[in-house]
């Protein structure tokens, strides 16, 4: 007879594993930038995977230990891929320029699907009036376009950064 606890442990961890390639197959968005769409996924997905986790035992003390697996995962991954920069460079992006003194690297552009309305919008929220003034537009690994320009009167370098509503694939 095997130990409940133990079951729920395992198909926790099981699930947390297959999540964690399905977010880095599929893409990821944060938190604070779902959509519609976004929520919706979430929800089915948590209620399409909270009985592999748990199993039959529906229990108060079930859940919690699910739960707090998930949470101990999550913080042991993170710490192991931080420490191990061969893991991390798999899992993890490399930032990619899509605009260097004022022209547009439409390849770039292209392979990391930013559309050319969230390239302007960025430009636009930094105060740029179009991609021509901008020295380096920068996709950051975090989903963010980071814009540097320079400032017409005074010719320093202007730096910000935009959240983009389609973060790009990564794992954490």
């Amino acid at each position: 007879m095997s130990n409940p606890y133990l079951d729920i442990i395992i198909r926790s961890l099981c699930v947390y594993l297959f999540m964690i390639f399905g977010i880095r197959l599929f893409g990821k968005t944060q938190l604070s930038q779902l959509n519609a769409g976004d929520v919706v996924l979430l929800l089915l997905i948590s209620n399409a995977v909270q009985n592999a986790m748990v199993g039959e035992n529906t229990s108060l003390e079930g859940g919690i230990l699910a739960a707090l697996v998930l949470f101990i995962a999550n913080y042991a991954l993170k710490n192991f891929v931080f420490r191990n920069k061969k893991i991390q460079k798999l899992l993890k992006d490399d930032p990619v320029i899509l605009i260097k003194d004022g022209k547009i690297i439409q390849e770039n552009v292209d392979r990391v699907d930013v559309t050319d309305e969230e390239l302007e919008e960025a430009i636009r929220e930094h105060g740029v009036e179009n991609e021509k003034e901008v020295k380096l537009a920068i996709l950051e690994t975090d989903g963010n376009i980071s814009i540097v320009s320079a400032d017409k009167i005074t010719q320093k370098t202007q730096y910000s950064n935009h959240k983009r509503k389609k973060l790009r694939r990564r794992l954490i």
